[in-house]
């Protein structure tokens, strides 16, 4: 092949496997020389998808079969998009130029800029950040005489952005914001996107839900259909609907569309990605070829065999199996912990154990479902000194959210902490603006005293007024409080009492971005950590240590990330903690997208695994603190979907029942549990509950349900709001009694 493509090198990857001279199998061949017409590659986990992409593009350049300003080439990222033409480049051993190579965003703009007039805009359109759409939207709110306190500007955005990635412009909307201000979303939308007009302006949204206005015109459609001979997608399974529907739209004339993509590796629906979309490829492009990259140069036969397994429970998915001719390695392991202390314990003494043996530390990850879950993690890699990274987010005590409840506790440690005063000033908003607070700092600094001294000193003599005045006798009086109470509270129940008087926690349960839940979850879990501490001064004191570590260095260390950051890396040792229940699966995702919510935490769990080369280490917890209590967890249904032949079980002595393995069981001692629903230990010498088909029950954690079966004990319920489950029945009771 290369001699047709005319390549200047063999890739790296040509020492991958068995694999023929030109680093390709025959899969891979077919996908790179496939003729015209619609292709669908669906590339599994370390099937070499990014390589088949690169040659493919390489491949049609040098056939000429395309020119490389009629090559429409959509990557997800910037860096992807440099990459791609980098590799390309080098492929051919020529610089490219004209070609359409970047992201939806990126390529979309350019399009826009080509037609703005067609939609009310000037070619010289500004391109508003989260920040400038927010003021928008206030200045909307307050044309429309609503109040942004009681209908958050963040909230009616919120509906904008899913409405846009839906393709939806005002006239089409569905009711879904009606219930925003009283049933005015829709209104409020058309409002929001004649000020954009105003102002010469587009969101992000608008860079594709404009040029799908634009393609509705049949002469500006037909004009990109033949600008563009060859039209290549990466990250398929990623797109959201209105970016499915602006490449259906181009490639519809010319049907040379090729889709790379793995609809097991769906995992970013809380922002708008839509599986179907993949799923439906062939609908869409009937004449397309599937083609199944399964031959995998990443990971062990066990660890495959393991997260085949796991993913074949899933139903949306058009199927295939991952395979390697490299060696079986060892069996994916299981292990089982007292509680989440030892958990992290038993983590860290693992990985030490490995870097005494030779594994480097950068070769190493733990990977979690929720930040929430990094901070223990963190406190017992600072503890014992093990170098670590949070790889796709900031440590836990450099969030926000926590910076903002320290910078409230150092406050009431330290009246003079000016920093820390300037910081919870405005979070949450309480009437004190920028000109305000100059006023107060420059008070301070003439009075050679702290700004909040100045500030009690300004109020006093009557020198602030209107809302900053309210908003700072409040905080002044809170802070009084607070302090007065430090003296007999313990730290957990002194920050718990700042953070909901302050208004900090309503002011995040109240808000409405995706990452809000997080946030929240994260403060519990800094409640959770300040129990460890009798003296609020050695919890900041401690804080401050935490940073010191945090200078720049050299030096190995172990990866720390959410599941979600981890889609794309590899890692030879792979450390999974918290497969608990109601953890992963999470809760929220479950509950509120039901089996489809179910289904990509499944697919989660298998990125999660196809992270690992050599070994992949899964572990939970009998107990885990949440929200500051002990609680007694189970393990997760997706430790009873992995097959006994690819997993070693490891329960260490005294824990109250080893899982066992059946042929496709997980469960704890106690009534063994179908696969389909949620393993629960009941409640010692509890009375049996009978229920029979049809009946309504409810459950504290899935609520209203009907039941389906019911055998020996273990209830198989179909719930109202989630997905169907066996439960024990000592844990449901009848609706009427709920």
């Amino acid at each position: 092949m290369n001699q047709n493509l005319g390549l200047q090198h063999r890739t790296p990857e040509a020492a991958n496997g068995d694999l023929s001279d030109d680093g390709l199998n025959p899969e891979q061949r077919r996908a790179v020389e496939a003729g015209d017409g619609p292709l669908l590659v669906l590339s599994g986990a370390g099937t070499g998808k990014t390589r088949v992409l690169t040659m493919r593009v390489a491949h049609l350049l040098a056939t000429g079969r395309a020119r490389s300003s009629e090559l429409l080439v959509v990557t997800f990222t910037n860096k992807a998009a440099r990459e791609m033409r980098s590799r390309v480049e080098a492929l051919t051993g020529r610089a490219l130029s004209g070609w359409w190579l970047g992201t939806f965003h990126s390529l979309g703009t350019r399009i826009l800029r080509r037609h703005a007039q067609l939609v009310g805009l000037e070619s010289d359109y500004a391109i508003l950040d989260t920040d400038d759409q927010e003021r928008v939207v206030k200045q909307v709110l307050g044309a429309a005489n609503i109040d942004p306190k009681r209908w958050p500007p963040k909230k009616l955005l919120y509906s904008i952005d899913r409405w846009k990635n839906l393709g939806l412009t005002p006239e089409r909307a569905d009711v879904e914001g009606k219930a925003f201000a009283s049933g005015r979303g829709l209104e409020l939308y058309a409002a929001y996107q004649r000020r954009l007009r105003e102002l010469n302006a587009a969101d992000f949204g608008d860079l594709l839900l404009h040029n799908l206005t634009l393609f509705e015109n049949d002469e500006i459609l037909g004009e990109w259909q033949s600008r563009f001979r060859h039209i290549l997608v990466d990250e398929y399974q990623d797109t959201n609907t209105a970016q499915h529907l602006w490449v259906r739209q181009l490639a519809a004339a010319r049907g040379n569309v090729c889709a790379v993509g793995d609809e097991d590796q769906s995992i970013y629906g809380w922002r708008g990605a839509q599986v179907g979309n993949i799923l439906s490829f062939q609908a869409d492009f009937p004449a397309a070829e599937v083609i199944r990259l399964e031959q995998n140069y990443r990971s062990t036969g066990h660890i495959l065999g393991a997260a085949s397994s796991l993913i074949g429970c899933n139903r949306m998915r058009l199927g295939k199996t991952l395979w390697t001719q490299g060696s079986p390695g060892e069996p994916v392991r299981v292990r089982q912990a007292h509680d989440s202390e030892e958990e992290a314990r038993l983590i860290s003494d693992e990985i030490e154990l490995l870097r005494r043996d030779g594994t480097s530390l950068d070769s190493m990850a733990v990977l979690v479902r929720t930040t929430a879950l990094i901070l223990g993690l963190e406190e017992r890699f600072l503890q014992i000194g093990l170098p670590y990274q949070v790889v796709g987010g900031l440590r836990f005590f450099e969030r926000q959210e926590i910076r903002d409840a320290v910078a409230y506790l150092r406050l009431v440690q330290h009246e003079h902490d000016d920093l820390a005063f300037e910081r919870i000033i405005g979070r949450p908003r309480r009437g004190v603006g920028v000109a305000t607070f100059r006023k107060l700092a420059s008070e301070a600094r003439q009075r050679e005293t702290s700004v909040e001294s100045a500030g009690r000193a300004l109020l006093t003599a009557g020198r602030i007024h209107g809302t900053a005045r309210a908003g700072l006798r409040e905080l002044f009086h809170a802070l009084d409080r607070w302090r007065e109470r430090a003296r007999d509270k313990k730290p957990h129940e002194l920050a718990e009492t700042v953070l909901e008087d302050s208004g900090y926690l309503k002011m995040l349960r109240h808000d409405t971005n995706a990452d809000a839940a997080g946030r929240y979850e994260n403060l519990q879990e800094l409640l959770s950590a300040l129990r460890d501490f009798e003296h609020l001064q050695g919890f900041l004191e401690h804080v401050a240590l935490v940073h010191e570590h945090d200078g720049p260095t050299t030096e190995s260390r172990v990866s720390l990330m959410t599941l979600h950051a981890a889609k794309g890396l590899e890692f030879d040792v792979v450390f999974l903690p918290a497969w608990e229940d109601g953890l992963f699966p999470h809760d929220l995702a479950v509950l509120e997208g039901g089996d489809e919510g179910l289904e990509e935490e499944r697919r989660l769990a298998y990125v999660g695994l196809t992270r690992a080369r050599h070994e992949a280490r899964i572990s939970w917890a009998s107990r885990r603190r949440t929200y500051g209590n002990w609680e007694d967890r189970f393990p997760s249904q997706f430790l009873r979907e992995l097959p006994a032949e690819h997993v070693s079980i490891e329960t260490p002595p005294g824990t109250f029942g080893a899982p066992a393995y059946g042929a496709t069981r997980f469960d704890t001692a106690g009534p063994v549990v179908d696969l389909g629903g949620t393993a629960v230990l009941p409640p010692a010498n509890a009375p049996a509950q009978q229920f029979v088909e049809g009946q309504r029950v409810f459950h504290d954690k899935f609520g209203y349900g009907i039941v389906i079966t019911s055998d020996d004990g273990a209830v198989d319920v179909q719930f109202d709001k989630s997905s169907r489950k066996t439960i024990m029945g000592d844990y449901l009771r009848p609706a009427e009694h709920a």
